[in-house]
């Protein structure tokens, strides 16, 4: 069996970045890339094109970070330039985002063998977290889909915890929706 790289696995090649880039896009490119290739390999369902777009994200960050650092939020713009690299690229292929089919491949690489019969009624979920307006399906993904807290999904996206709360609370509303399912707040929702 060969070893195929780690698609949830840190950063390739931190280090040999750290020598040409400034001081504080190393920082954010440390803080970030895992963030951003998991993210896009549930998008792409391929590593070597999630590293591809993820590496062009980068360095279109690169090539503008002092106008980048001019941005309200540094994180909002560089997840706005990762989703644009992304779109694009699935356009020029003329693909759909296979969300659905990665994250229940995800899911199943992770389930034991009694959880195989959750993993069916999930695609359901999943297909119903695809339809969602795009910043509940980011929420929903970072936070559910990936495991990303709630403090780290809105450093990522570079909104506040609030915002991803909201949009958590919009989400589940619709998802029940979606499913038929009679949607009852959260004691923390109703707040």
């Amino acid at each position: 069996m060969t070893d195929q790289p780690n698609p949830w696995g840190d950063a390739p090649g931190g280090d040999r970045f750290s020598a040409v880039l400034p001081l504080d896009l190393t920082a954010f490119y440390l803080q970030h890339h895992k963030a951003y290739l998991r993210y896009a390999h549930l998008q792409l369902d391929s590593r070597p094109e999630a590293e591809d777009v993820v590496d062009e994200v980068f360095a279109e960050l690169a090539d503008t970070w002092n106008e980048v650092l001019r941005q309200p939020s540094v994180e909002a713009y560089a997840m706005a330039t990762l989703k644009e690299v992304l779109a694009q690229r699935l356009a020029a292929r003329g693909r759909e985002v296979p969300f659905v089919a990665t994250a229940a491949f995800a899911a199943l690489r992770d389930a034991s063998r009694v959880r195989l019969t959750a993993l069916e009624s999930n695609l359901g979920l999943y297909s119903a977290i695809a339809r969602l307006p795009e910043r509940h399906y980011d929420v929903i993904v970072l936070c559910f889909v990936l495991g990303y807290s709630q403090k780290k999904v809105a450093h990522i996206m570079g909104v506040s915890p609030a915002t991803v709360r909201s949009h958590i609370h919009g989400a589940r509303r619709r998802l029940a929706r979606y499913l038929g399912f009679d949607w009852q707040p959260t004691e923390e929702e109703k707040v």
